[in-house]
């Protein structure tokens, strides 16, 4: 076993899909599984159950996983340390942000951060909102973008916008004529929906628990971009926020607001230590009030 195995399988345990995670690392899939095969062995371990869908990590890759990300932490730190020794220190940014939140947010405020601080290098991990907390709270991300207010203890938020959930329709569904829906009328609805890792599933099941009711659910993705594409060539709803509209270019879907009452959600800056981190949050708050409050692909300098 070494660091580059165990990279290896903390990209595959975070994606939870060889593809992916390839994708993610610059390899082949053949070569990846390869070497988490190898490392299976040299640990005499199966760390994923397969299945045709995803992997499935095994008590045993939770165990590793809790015991890799510290020494890969611990190892890039120790390059950054040289770097500094030798005179070649380079800042780096961890950001965690969720896959649904403003759509244009993430390539905008790459191109205004790299306008203000040239020198910065900035990481982006799409992770669920549990996942950015963890990682907040081990010091492996610096800032999360995440909905407010953060559920762990320690943990801070900064308003950055607000949005709220809508019921999104094929057009030739049933509520095709309703200007709005009903808390209690989405319910009902035979439903495509983002998995229970992500805030907005939970949100949205939080709601309908109050009712005294649980989501239909028909059908599970765990990407939102995979769900409006899909949903079109069904006769399911979802729930998503507002502003993901922005990144849908499609006539065939339907946005329908909720009410009674209505969901609304809280965007902000998620983060650790306001003391230590004020220079970053301010630099990050600048550029994205300039991001949240321009047009869907309207970025600065063009």
């Amino acid at each position: 076993m070494d660091f580059r195995q165990l990279r290896y399988f903390v990209a595959v345990y975070e994606e939870g899909h060889v593809g992916r995670a390839a994708e993610r690392l610059s390899l082949s899939q053949p070569a990846l599984s390869q070497q988490i095969r190898l490392l299976e062995h040299s640990l005499d371990v199966s760390l994923f159950e397969r299945s045709s869908k995803r992997l499935l990590p095994t008590l045993a890759a939770h165990t590793l996983y809790n015991h890799a990300v510290p020494l890969l932490e611990g190892m890039q730190r120790a390059r950054e340390a040289l770097r500094n020794f030798k005179g070649q220190s380079q800042r780096t940014l961890a950001i965690g942000v969720l896959q649904t939140v403003h759509s244009s947010l993430v390539p905008q405020m790459l191109e205004r951060v790299r306008k203000a601080q040239p020198h910065l290098v900035v990481q982006i991990y799409e992770l669920s909102g549990m996942e950015i907390e963890r990682r907040l709270l081990n010091g492996s991300l610096d800032i999360g973008i995440s909905y407010l207010p953060p559920r762990q203890p320690g943990l801070h938020g900064l308003l950055l916008y607000e949005d709220e959930l809508k019921l999104v329709v094929p057009a030739n569904h049933p509520l095709r004529e309703f200007k709005k829906v009903s808390m209690s009328q989405a319910g009902e609805l035979p439903m495509l929906l983002l998995g229970e890792e992500f805030q907005v599933r939970q949100i949205w099941q939080a709601q309908l628990s109050n009712l005294g009711r649980r989501p239909h659910v028909q059908a599970e993705l765990n990407n939102m971009a995979g769900i409006l594409d899909s949903l079109a060539h069904t006769r399911l709803a979802t729930v998503l926020p507002g502003r993901a509209q922005d990144i849908q270019d499609n006539d065939d879907l339907l946005w329908k607001p909720i009410s009674e009452p209505r969901v609304p959600l809280q965007v902000g800056l998620v983060y650790r230590d306001a003391q230590r981190q004020q220079a970053t949050l301010e630099l990050l708050r600048s550029v994205l009030d300039g991001v949240v409050n321009s047009g869907p692909g309207d970025v600065e300098g063009r």
